[in-house]
């Protein structure tokens, strides 16, 4: 699964790992992505959205049409 969300567009962060003895060593931070699956309306189907937790507030408070709308104009196929 790819770790970003297609409404905030939240992606992995990088950085480095500091062991005790000062090591570095390079990783990754990824975004708590989630698989939701949300009834839309309009087109009488379920859409399954990638959502950060950020994502799934934002549509628990805009509505899933708006959602939708926000993630097509940025170009991504619902």
């Amino acid at each position: 699964m790819s770790a970003h969300c297609m409404l905030t567009g939240r992606q992995p962060g990088f950085g480095k790992t500091i062991s005790h003895s000062h090591r570095r060593s390079s990783r990754r931070f990824d975004p708590n992505v989630q698989r939701k699956r949300y009834w839309l309306a309009s087109e009488g189907r379920h859409v399954r959205l990638t959502l950060s937790t950020k994502g799934i507030r934002t549509v628990d408070s805009i509505g899933i049409e708006a959602a939708v709308a926000r993630i097509r104009a940025r170009g991504v196929r619902v």
